[in-house]
Parts: structure tokens; C-alpha cells; sequence
């Protein structure tokens, strides 16, 4: 039961942000191990032309709580020049900048996660926005479909 505490945490928290669609979520299950899973995220992050921000380690706060995981994080990036032209452009961004993936354990399995960035299209009237949205969820989704058709090591 502690083992899907997490997950339903994640999920829980995200439903109480916003009422929910399947497609506010991106989520993936790897069998890459969780070690080797935060590399090849790494590498996919680069290989979609964005720059690593930083890498923030949420298990300590979690285990705080009583969870029993040491191995979670989120995983930020983007590409600089663009992060400072639409923040600036448009400050009520900042919240959402840079982009972020979870990354966490379950058994020996690796779960990511990332929110869509296509439901914040519907919050603009903006067709350049839209695209970079789309272009962003493109990108999200093929780093998070590598992960997912890999082997574990």
C-alpha cells in the first residue's frame, strides 16, 4: 500500500491544481532502473535541443512525511533564450518555467511525469504561443516515449 501512497499523492495534487482531462498529464513507466531512467532523461532532454536548468531532489522532503524513497526528483530545463523572451513577453509564465519532469522509483521501475503543455494553449489567444505549447509537448512526449521503449540494463 506505502508504495502507491506516492503516486496517488502526485496524482491527488495535481487533481486539487485543476480539474483534470487524461490529457493534462503525460506519464510514463520504464523498466529502465531509476539510475540509468535519470541519465538517458538527461540525454533525451539535450538530444531535443534543451539545456539542462537543474536536477532538485524531492525525497527529502518526502521522507520527512514517512515515505521510504531516495530516489526522486524533478528534472528542469529549457532552451535560455527562449525562457527569457517569453517571460518577459508574457510574466504569467514564470510560474511554468522552465519546463520540469518528475522522475521517481516504484520496485524496479521508473515512473516520469510531466503536465501537458497544450492545456495551457486554451488560456491564450495567442497562435505563436500555441505553437511553442505544441512544439513543447511534442518534445516532452519523445523524450518521455525514449524512456519508456527502453530496455532495463
Amino acid at each position: 500500500m506505502r508504495r502507491l501512497r506516492l503516486p496517488l499523492l502526485i496524482l491527488l495534487l495535481a487533481g486539487l491544481l485543476r480539474p483534470t482531462l487524461a490529457q493534462d498529464l503525460f506519464m510514463v513507466r520504464s523498466r529502465v532502473p531509476f539510475a540509468e531512467a535519470m541519465l538517458m532523461l538527461q540525454e533525451a532532454v539535450r538530444e531535443q535541443g534543451y539545456t539542462l536548468s537543474r536536477v532538485q531532489r524531492v525525497d527529502v522532503g518526502l521522507t520527512n512525511m514517512g515515505y521510504k524513497t531516495d530516489k526522486y526528483r524533478v528534472v528542469f530545463f529549457g532552451k535560455p533564450e527562449q525562457v527569457r523572451r517569453l517571460t518577459r513577453e508574457h510574466p504569467e509564465l514564470i510560474p511554468y518555467l522552465p519546463l520540469k519532469i518528475a522522475i521517481f522509483a516504484e520496485e524496479t521501475d521508473t515512473l516520469l511525469i510531466a503536465a501537458n503543455p497544450r492545456r495551457m494553449a486554451e488560456f491564450y489567444g495567442d497562435d505563436e504561443l500555441t505553437a511553442v505549447f505544441d512544439q513543447w509537448a511534442e518534445d516532452i512526449q519523445a523524450m518521455l516515449d525514449r524512456l519508456q521503449a527502453a530496455e532495463g540494463m
